[in-house]
Order: structure tokens, then sequence, then C-alpha cells
């Protein structure tokens, strides 16, 4: 078995070991572990972050299959988190990746104490755990990242990273700049794309390049994200050391 060095040592080469020491040391939640979560959550520990929580309360199915990187046909009717955990685990076994197989609720949201995380991501449906976790993240201070729609879709060039008012086109984005503008969220990052839906199906139509793009595109945000994070922080505790000096 290889050690986590040796796992790591091409992106050492890219980071640096004080970024993979970050990375190590980060703690991210994902909510969804679905077409564009399991490619999240995969591309983090691949990428080294060392504790990892994956939320979600579904099973898989034989839809999956077309689009969820921990769906093949000896894993349907399996729990989606306890399965990607394990996934997980095989790549990296000295990460710490904490399943919760259960749904973000307004009712449920304490249980997750997001103020212990270092970054947030939302890749669930429900649009009223997409706006709550949007305020809660807002309220403890913690970073998150919001995936808006990727079904009835097939350009996976054209997915952008911006602020949620910065939108257009896509028809969950539209609903959460009105609802988060109601509730007082100035801002919020989030994962869009400005293709035309195909169709207008519900439950929307999938293929597996769409999803998976999104979510390495999320995975990567984030990586850079803590890495900026770490190094401002360091930047200010250098001047504050300063000053004292």
């Amino acid at each position: 078995m290889q050690t986590e060095t040796g796992i790591f040592h091409r992106t050492e080469k890219l980071i640096g070991k004080s970024g993979l020491e970050v990375l190590q040391g980060s703690r991210v939640i994902l909510f969804g572990v679905g077409g564009v979560g399991s490619f999240v959550a995969e591309a983090l520990i691949r990428s080294g972050v060392g504790f990892l929580t994956i939320v979600d309360r579904d099973i898989i199915e034989p839809s999956n299959l077309n689009r969820q990187i921990m769906a093949n046909v000896k894993t349907i009717g399996k729990v989606k988190v306890y399965t990607m955990s394990r996934r997980l685990l095989a790549i990296n076994p000295l990460a710490i990746v904490h399943p919760m197989h259960k749904c973000y609720t307004l009712e449920n949201s304490q249980e997750f104490h997001l103020a212990d995380y270092d970054y947030a991501i939302d890749a669930v449906d429900m649009i009223t755990a997409k706006i709550d976790l949007a305020i809660k993240c807002q309220e403890n201070n913690v970073p998150i990242i919001s995936c808006m729609g990727t079904g009835n879709k097939m350009d996976a060039g054209l997915f952008e990273i911006t602020d949620i008012y910065n939108t257009s086109i896509c028809p969950l984005a539209k609903v959460m700049r009105k609802e988060l503008r109601a509730r007082g969220v100035e801002s919020l990052k989030v994962l869009y794309s400005t293709e035309e839906p195909i169709t207008r199906d519900n439950p929307p139509g999938s293929i597996a390049f769409v999803p998976s793009v999104a979510g390495l595109l999320i995975a990567g945000e984030v990586v850079r994200d803590l890495l900026k994070i770490a190094s401002q922080k360091l930047e200010t505790e250098a001047l504050n050391e300063h000053k004292e000096i």
C-alpha cells in the first residue's frame, strides 16, 4: 500500500509541501453525492483533502449509472454515502471520510455543525436546502460554492463560476437569485451553465460528461480557494507579528 506521500508526489510538484499540508489539514463538507457531487468528492480526495464529510440520503439506482462515479451494476441498491466512502478510502486510506446518510433540511441543519468546516459545497437538488445552506454558511462565515442546474444540458464547455447575481439563462439560478435577494444574501459563489436547456423535462435528462465536468470544476475551485485562504491567513499573521515587533 502506498503512503500518503507517494500518492501526492505529483500534486506536491504543483502546490508544494506547504500547499499539500494545507489540503491535508482542511475540513470540507459536501451536500449531495450524485452526478456532480460524486465527482467533487473523488477529486477532493485525489487532490489531498484530509477530512471530507459527505451527506446524501439516497441509495444507488439503475438510473444513476449514466453519470455517478460510484454507480455500477454491483452497487445498485446500496447506500450512496457508504459506497462512496469506501471508494474514497480505497484511494487514500489515510483520509478521514465521514458519511452521513441523511438529507439536509431546515429542521436538522444544526446537526451538520457547519462552523467546524473550512468549506461547504452544495450539490443538492432541493431549493429550500440550497437557500438555507447559503444563509447558514454566511452566518457561520464558512465559504460555500453552490451548483446550479446541470440537467437537460449537453455542452460541458459552457459552465462558469461566478456570483449568483451575475447568472442568467439557468432556471434554477433565477429562482435562487430571487429567494436569496429576498433574504438579504448579498453574494453566493455558484457554478452554472450558460447553455439553454435542451428540454424542460422534470426529472431532467442527463449525460455522463456534463455533471462530471461540473463536479471537477467545483473541486478545482474549492482546492484553489483553500490554498488561497491559507496563504492570506499566513500573510495576515506575519503582518500582525511585524506590527507587534
